[in-house]
């Protein structure tokens, strides 16, 4: 439970002129795909600017730990950087949160956006500084992949300070995962691979009457269950507000058992407001919401409303 003395804090929103780093602390990316995200973001008036190791790579990750650390720091300890925008996800920012300079970052909070892996990097910065932040497409964009619609809504989330509403989308596949209900909280969370992975770990918080969100990609539906099973075990969802239920990617294909009749099992019994159908995600179409700050999951609207991130 998020206490009186710890209150969120939002940083600034993004203004036309703001200077945004492009940092990569998990995997590793090429000019060329971060070329389309850089247009994107030029096109809002902003100055995307590449971290000095935004391109680097030692393997599966985007060079060594010290190296993606480093931009990190340097992007909270620059006060000509506005933004944190993350140029894609993969593996690796579990490695380095705990070098993050977190008084850096209280004293200058930022906005950071980024999804899948930056979970790891979200749920850190909660931890050390409350700070909010934007569960969203990173700078490595696919317009394949990510829509105008999904570019509007990242623009809307990182420079303006209204709230987000998404609508559970009948096309979903886990749109039929639902429990019905009202639940009001703050919305924590984000992959649930790195939300499991975070079990033991400093950074997991305390999810009492909060809005748990989960979105995760490639996952069959037998490794859901363990992760989900996990952390009723650990009792993670013990009090839990409610559950926000976004696009599991890839997640069933050649087993009997689906992604959401593991969902519904799994998360049913929690006697707690589930909505599933959020296009929030690895899939097409995908949209941006804030994570720390306090959010309305409603099932007969089919909404989950979430107050900015920035201020």
């Amino acid at each position: 439970m998020i206490s009186e003395d710890s209150a969120v804090v939002r940083p600034p929103v993004l203004r036309p002129g703001d200077t945004v780093l492009l940092v990569s602390p998990s995997g590793p990316t090429s000019p060329e795909r971060v070329a389309r995200g850089m247009e994107l973001l030029t096109g809002w008036g902003l100055r995307p600017v590449p971290a000095s190791n935004a391109y680097a790579r030692h393997g599966y990750l985007a060079g060594t730990d010290d190296l993606r650390a480093a931009d990190l720091n340097a992007a909270f300890a620059d006060p000509q950087v506005r933004g944190v925008i993350c140029t894609r996800g993969g593996y690796g920012a579990q490695r380095i949160v705990d070098a993050i300079d977190m008084a850096t970052v209280r004293r200058d909070p930022k906005v950071v956006a980024g999804f899948s892996d930056i979970t790891a990097l979200q749920l850190a910065l909660w931890r050390g500084a409350r700070l909010a932040g934007v569960h969203g497409p990173g700078a490595a964009w696919r317009d394949e992949r990510t829509s105008l619609r999904s570019a509007e809504s990242l623009h809307a989330a990182l420079m303006t300070t209204e709230p987000v509403t998404v609508e559970a989308v009948p096309t979903e596949e886990t749109f039929g995962v639902r429990v019905p209900g009202r639940a009001t909280g703050t919305l924590l969370g984000g992959n649930l691979c790195l939300i499991a992975a975070s079990i033991g770990t400093p950074d997991l918080p305390d999810l009492t009457g909060t809005v748990l969100l989960i979105e995760d990609v490639q996952e069959p539906p037998y490794k859901v269950d363990r992760m989900l099973t996990h952390l009723r075990r650990a009792g993670t969802l013990d009090g839990l507000a409610g559950v926000a239920v976004g696009q599991f990617t890839d997640c069933g294909d050649g087993w009997d058992t689906t992604i959401v009749d593991v969902l519904g099992e799994r998360l049913g019994d929690l006697g707690v407001p589930v909505l599933g159908g959020l296009p929030i995600g690895h899939g097409p179409d995908q949209l941006t919401v804030p994570v720390g700050t306090e959010a309305t999951l409603d099932t007969d609207t089919g909404t989950l409303t979430v107050s900015p991130a920035v201020q």
